[in-house]
């Protein structure tokens, strides 16, 4: 009797996780579509390289505190003591979700309060070297996003989260598997957004100084995820690491110091 009468309040409760994480996933579809357009520099209102509104020591602070931000916001929350306490406030399912919307606030507010600074480093005119880059920066985007379905993305974001909660059933967990790109390096999704944001025929500094930033906060970030990945998946993640390139694919005839033979995603725990 006391199940059946608390049933409908549970499958309420269910239901509205489950509509919250389905928000937060198309919050993180919007971002991700409007950053191709801010960094791509097309389609949007203001862009990284739009012309500049404010002096150069202005717009570099500003600039400066919302990539810090962004990098505040995207450690703190992945850090383990951090997810404890929000689970205290929130069901667990939810926990990803909350970090998903929490990231495309950081980067909304990026795109609303970024202010460019004008000058250009470098501009490419001759057509075939514009299309050379402009297919890096595609190329960029693909394996990010291709990336991201190799590893779960439904997990990677927080759907499968909330959808096991709803069905009441227990998330089981991801194996560890060398798909694809991760036979070459060991962070592919890393080396898509480092294309996307260094592969442009036009770099102005504002975008520099963004592709500096996040450069910095991406080799910052491995060393720390690596080291909880090794906590994880201890001699299996140790021993790829020693034969697969961190960033950059190893060249030609240079052989590895073993085979995949073990199974590993590298990257489950990974942008966080």
């Amino acid at each position: 009797m006391t199940t059946t009468a608390f049933a409908p309040a549970s499958w309420l409760n269910r239901s509205l996780v489950l509509a919250y994480g389905a928000a937060c996933y198309g919050v993180f579809l919007g971002s991700f579509v409007y950053a191709l357009g801010f960094v791509g520099g097309f389609g949007v209102p203001r862009t990284i390289d739009s012309d500049p509104t404010d002096s150069f020591a202005t717009a570099l602070a500003v600039d400066l505190g919302l990539l810090g931000l962004f990098a505040l916001q995207h450690s703190v929350m992945a850090r383990p003591a951090f997810k404890r306490w929000l689970t205290r406030l929130l069901p667990e399912a939810a926990e990803r979700s909350t970090y998903v919307l929490m990231s495309s606030a950081a980067l909304a507010l990026l795109f609303w309060q970024w202010r460019p600074m004008g000058g250009v480093v470098w501009s490419v005119e001759r057509p075939v070297g514009a299309l050379l880059l402009y297919g890096g920066f595609a190329f960029g985007w693909l394996l990010v996003l291709i990336t991201t379905f190799l590893i779960n993305h439904f997990d990677l974001f927080g759907l499968r989260q909330v959808w096991c909660h709803f069905r009441g059933v227990p998330r089981a967990p991801l194996h560890f598997v060398v798909p694809g790109p991760y036979r070459l390096v060991r962070h592919p999704l890393y080396l898509g957004w480092l294309c996307a944001f260094w592969f442009t025929p036009r770099m102005t500094v504002a975008h520099l100084v963004f592709a500096l930033a996040t450069t910095a906060y991406i080799l910052i970030a491995i060393r720390f995820e690596e080291r909880d990945l090794v906590a994880a998946h201890g001699a299996d993640y140790e021993r790829y690491r020693a034969r697969t390139p961190m960033i950059l694919p190893r060249l030609p005839g240079v052989a590895a110091t073993e085979t995949n033979t073990i199974e590993a995603r590298p990257e489950a725990h990974s942008s966080r």
